[in-house]
């Protein structure tokens, strides 16, 4: 993936900002942040529209700062700003992507964060993806975009999107690999026990059943009636805790709490902030220490088996559709 962008100030770390309001996809927001910060190509910055926490799932953040203490910080705007899916559309938001656009920051969306940068005029006659569930409606909504299926990520010019949740690693690390070069992108999968981060991709394996419909109804039903604990500390890797802590909550069968051994902040390894509660203040019905589970490659398929085993292979293939992760017969659904 090449992102058609000039250095803005050459020789330093290029800026990356990961924005959003609240409501945001929490692993859109997370997982790139904690790709491009953990590989230091890139200095990476939280950016809520407003004061105070964001909201993102299970998991509240502490951003690095606002919106308008970054224009104080950096007048010159950001060189990459990277656009997760939220619940709503917010015109603070549009506005402000416009003016990052308009000073010469490339755009990347992840998931349907996509929207955002069709609804500013940013992909206008360009080729762009996003989740497999709503091709039907950007085609309607967004025809002055090419919208491309078959692929976790695509780029035209100084626009990049991806497609749906769990794309966020691929076109982080790809994203990694435009700043730093191959080398360093390599060295960052490693770490995150990554094998790949190709475009390639079968969007077409997910469809819904009537069974999906069903298992859905069934599960709201339930009123989120299990507890799941992520317990994390200081160091943890944010990306494996997104994901993670993602992936439960597309059940509808639980609750995901973030807990510690005190009710502090925990600075993760990439250096988000995440609040949490005291671990002894909940009573878990499914206990995971993210420090004792699997790394953030192996992240989803291990935690979908875990979910298959708590609920049953339909709960977590909804939770797969959800992510738009190809795990058990996702894989050759046709």
């Amino acid at each position: 993936m090449q992102i058609a962008h000039v250095p803005k100030h050459p020789g330093t770390l290029p800026v990356v900002v990961v924005v959003a309001q609240d409501k945001a996809v929490l692993s859109d927001f997370v997982v790139p942040y904690g790709v491009l910060s953990q590989s230091g190509a890139a200095k990476v910055i939280a950016v809520n529209m407003t004061d105070g926490p964001l909201t993102a799932g299970a998991v509240t953040l502490l951003p690095d700062m606002n919106a308008a203490a970054f224009d104080r910080a950096y007048p010159d705007g950001a060189d990459y700003v990277i656009v997760p899916a939220t619940a709503d559309k917010h015109a603070e938001e549009s506005a402000w992507l416009r003016t990052q656009h308009a000073h010469g920051a490339a755009l990347v969306s992840i998931c349907d964060g996509v929207e955002l940068l069709a609804e500013i005029g940013a992909l206008d006659g360009r080729r762009a993806t996003g989740h497999w569930s709503s091709l039907k409606d950007r085609r309607k909504h967004y025809p002055q975009v090419t919208w491309l299926t078959n692929l976790r990520y695509v780029a035209d010019g100084d626009v990049a999107s991806s497609a749906g949740v769990s794309a966020a690693l691929p076109i982080s690390l790809a994203l990694v690999e435009t700043i730093a070069g191959p080398q360093v992108a390599r060295a960052s999968a490693d770490r995150l026990g990554v094998e790949s981060w190709s475009a390639a991709h079968d969007s077409d394996v997910f469809k819904v059943r009537l069974t999906d419909l069903a298992v859905h109804s069934a599960n709201m039903r339930l009123k989120h009636a299990d507890v799941v604990t992520l317990k994390v500390r200081d160091g943890d890797d944010e990306v494996a805790l997104s994901l993670q802590a993602e992936a439960w909550s597309r059940t509808m069968r639980d609750k995901v709490h973030i807990v510690s051994d005190t009710a502090s902040p925990v600075r993760m390894r990439g250096g988000l902030r995440v609040q949490t509660q005291a671990a002894s203040s909940v009573t878990p019905d499914v206990r995971i220490a993210l420090a004792e589970s699997a790394p953030a490659g192996t992240a989803l398929p291990a935690t979908f088996d875990l979910i298959a085993q708590r609920y049953g292979s339909r709960t977590a293939r909804l939770s797969a559709l959800g992510m738009e992760y190809p795990w058990g017969d996702l894989k050759a659904d046709r």
